[in-house]
């Protein structure tokens, strides 16, 4: 007998597949409806024993990812399919041969792909470096694997609030590390931005909180400004029979805290908290001369900055974005900026690649193929280190381009901050390692000179050139790095096998056989991480073997020595006893079985709150869950973070950083001091003012006991007169 709360269970799943069905704008026929409606069944059936962890039918989750896909993404009929059976074929009986029989080869190849990375990206596992990697592995079978996997996050990201508050931190770390900027270099803004959001929300939920809370309150008056900015700028275009829409877009609140926290200013400072778009109707033979019409109507109105004109008609982005951006001043003295697009780039902008499939023609495909080629370039080297092509990866996701011209007039898209070096590799892989030198704009530079939008840049090679350390310096890209590392390898295992043959004549010398157990102890003595490491260092002089005389050897055998650094292996075992899930550090106690020091890098105090990471040699590390190493830590370090907590403890003194900023007058270094001192009666370990035209910018390092101490004293220096900003140094 079914009861009253399955009954609404079941309504609210038919509820939400019909919800899906309203969305599906790509889904024309009745045989694609029929295809939906097969998988949904067989994801309702492989589901109806399960749950989420919020206690809701497990089926609502993939329902919720293929709405996602449909609606927000724009993808079409199989992908649909994919994110309604993406977690089937990993928990249940379905195998990708059941999946291939009924939905066909290109399903099987999804959803393979997404059965490879599940696991990896689920709530127990925190993700590590290499599951990563696993993940972008996947754009070489069907991007839409990474699109669908967006999608699974979003939803994620949306129902955290059951998961307990590490498991939170863990996720929304990894969203914003990784998954954020991936979804910006596929041009899905939209989905960035909540991704960011959402990730906010759960590592800082009161700044989350307090930027939402003003932007909510000031929202009438952007309002008002905005009806009063567009007016004019509406009647004019319409009295030219122009078809447009006119909105204004909103900041996201990651991107105003991103602002406050780089340029530390509070949000009152922020200006541009909104931006106005243009969308026009027009013909695709008429979009860029339709734009650049808005554009001088616009600068008939208002006065542009003519530093601030970004030019993405005539140059699209790597990823296809098309758009006309300028700042202009309006009549209350505040800076606008005004977006100008057609409705195709306002498609492509806010779909990213999901509206290639539609406008297949032109540049924006093919600058897209070119980024996914990249990717697979940095893909196809086996033998990187897993965090090491993350960093790499990373740089190909977060970087503003570049456009630099060849001799013949090609255009090719670069990182800002690339060198004459990175074109060279850009160019070909063989150009770049034979690279000897450059001219920019037919003036001969060195190879590490940074290239500016628009050079016309020639590379001069030689066979005899090869790369060499240094390069590393020179160059930002991941195509340039991998390629450089790669010919620096195979130098390295050149020397390497020269060193062998050097170093088991030195063993000899010294009776130490050559087993697998030596070569450790070896190791461990040198501090190198493997064989090659030690034998290439020997070849080029680079051990310190006056530390072979600590060796106790016996028989041909090194005895007496750990494998392990003895405080981390004892650390571990600790941990094991107290298990590590369960145990929770409680600093400010008087420890009798943990070691453990505050992180420099980000200073934290009671009241912050805070996690353990186990390091390799200094016992463990208390960080702020915000501090900039943080995000990178949880997400490649997972399984050395151990929760930790403050204890309400004795009155202890910690250091924290404070920066001041004001109008530079007789005495106020004076009144700073004598407040902080004499009526807070706080100790000060330095102080550091600088003051250029009038205005200060001082540093001051004091003892406080907690983070409520701290801000009760940055609320009675903003009191002093001359002093206009005052916040905490977070690292």
């Amino acid at each position: 007998m079914i009861t009253a709360t399955e009954e609404i269970e079941r309504r609210e799943i038919r509820r939400r597949y019909r919800a899906l069905l309203k969305v599906s704008k790509n889904v024309k026929t009745r045989k694609d409806k029929a295809r939906i409606r097969k998988a949904f069944d067989l994801a309702l059936e492989a589901h109806k024993d399960m749950r989420r962890k919020s206690g809701e039918p497990y089926i609502y989750h993939p329902i919720e990812v293929a709405r996602i896909v449909a609606e927000e993404i724009g993808l079409g009929t199989t992908s649909i399919i994919c994110a309604l059976l993406h977690d089937t074929v990993e928990d249940t009986d379905l195998t990708l041969e059941d999946v291939e029989r009924m939905f066909g080869q290109k399903e099987r190849v999804i959803i393979d792909g997404l059965t490879k990375i599940s696991g990896v990206v689920d709530y127990t596992n925190s993700m590590q470096a290499e599951n990563f990697r696993k993940i972008l592995l996947t754009l070489s079978d069907d991007v839409r694997v990474i699109l669908i996997k967006l999608a699974d996050r979003l939803h994620n990201m949306r129902t955290l609030d059951a998961m307990p508050r590490e498991k939170q931190l863990k996720i929304a770390s990894e969203t914003v590390f990784l998954f954020a900027p991936l979804a910006h270099r596929l041009g899905l803004y939209a989905l960035k931005t909540e991704l960011e959001d959402l990730s906010l929300k759960f590592t800082e939920p009161e700044i989350y909180d307090e930027i939402s809370h003003k932007l909510k309150k000031t929202k009438a008056v952007r309002t008002r400004f905005v009806n009063r900015f567009s007016n004019p700028i509406r009647e004019e275009l319409s009295k030219q029979g122009v078809k447009f829409e006119m909105k204004a877009r909103t900041k996201s609140v990651y991107s105003i805290f991103n602002k406050m926290r780089t340029k530390n200013i509070p949000f009152e400072e922020i200006y541009d908290v909104f931006a106005i778009r243009i969308i026009i109707d027009a013909k695709p033979e008429k979009e860029k001369a339709e734009c650049w019409n808005a554009y001088s109507v616009v600068t008939d109105f208002y006065q542009p900055n003519p530093d601030r004109l970004r030019d993405w008609l005539s140059t699209p982005k790597a990823n296809g974005y098309e758009s006309l951006h300028t700042t202009v001043m309006s009549p209350g003295g505040r800076w606008v900026e005004v977006q100008i697009r057609s409705s195709r780039m306002d498609e492509v902008a806010e779909k990213g690649y999901a509206a290639h499939w539609k406008y297949k023609e032109g540049t924006a495909e093919s600058n897209f193929d070119a980024w996914i080629n990249k990717i697979r370039e940095l893909l196809e080297n086996p033998e990187k280190d897993a965090v090491e092509f993350i960093d790499d990866f990373k740089l190909n996701l977060f970087s503003e381009e570049i456009f630099i011209f060849t001799p013949k007039g090609e255009i090719k898209n670069l990182p800002k901050g690339a060198s004459a070096l990175d074109f060279a590799f850009e160019i070909h892989s063989e150009v770049g390692a034979h690279c000897m030198g450059a001219k920019v704009n037919h003036k001969l530079v060195p190879l590490s000179t940074e290239l500016k939008s628009g050079d016309q840049v020639e590379i001069i090679t030689s066979k005899k050139q090869k790369p060499n350390e240094s390069w590393l310096d020179y160059v930002i890209t991941g195509k340039a790095k991998s390629k450089i590392k790669a010919s620096l390898r195979e130098d390295k295992k050149r020397l390497a096998e020269l060193g062998e043959q050097k170093f088991v004549k030195w063993l000899k010398k010294n009776k130490i056989n050559k087993t697998q157990h030596n070569l450790k102890e070896l190791q461990t003595l040198f501090k190198q991480s493997s064989p090659l490491e030690l034998y290439y260092k020997f070849e080029i002089n680079r051990l310190p073997l006056k530390k072979a005389e600590q060796l106790k050897v016996i028989k041909g055998k090194i005895v007496g020595r750990e494998t392990e650094n003895k405080e981390t292996s004892e650390l571990k075992e600790k941990l094991k006893e107290h298990g590590k899930s369960e145990e929770m550090l409680v600093l400010g106690e008087d420890m009798d079985h943990f070691d453990y020091k505050f992180a420099p890098c980000c200073n934290p105090i009671p009241g912050d709150e805070v996690f353990g990471f186990i390091t390799i040699n200094e016992g463990i590390k208390i960080h702020k869950t915000n501090c900039p190493n943080a995000i990178q830590l949880m997400s490649n370090y997972a399984y050395r973070i151990v929760k930790a907590r403050w204890t309400s403890q004795q009155k202890i003194a910690f250091l924290a950083g404070i920066k001041v900023t004001g109008i530079d007058d007789v005495g106020l270094v004076n009144n700073i001091t004598r407040l902080i001192s004499g009526e807070l009666n706080v100790n000060m370990r330095s102080i550091r003012f600088d003051s250029e035209d009038g205005v200060f910018d001082g540093t001051i390092m004091v003892y406080v006991h907690d983070t409520r101490h701290l801000t009760q004293l940055i609320s009675k220096l903003k009191s002093v007169e001359g002093v206009i900003n005052v916040g905490r140094i977070e690292s």
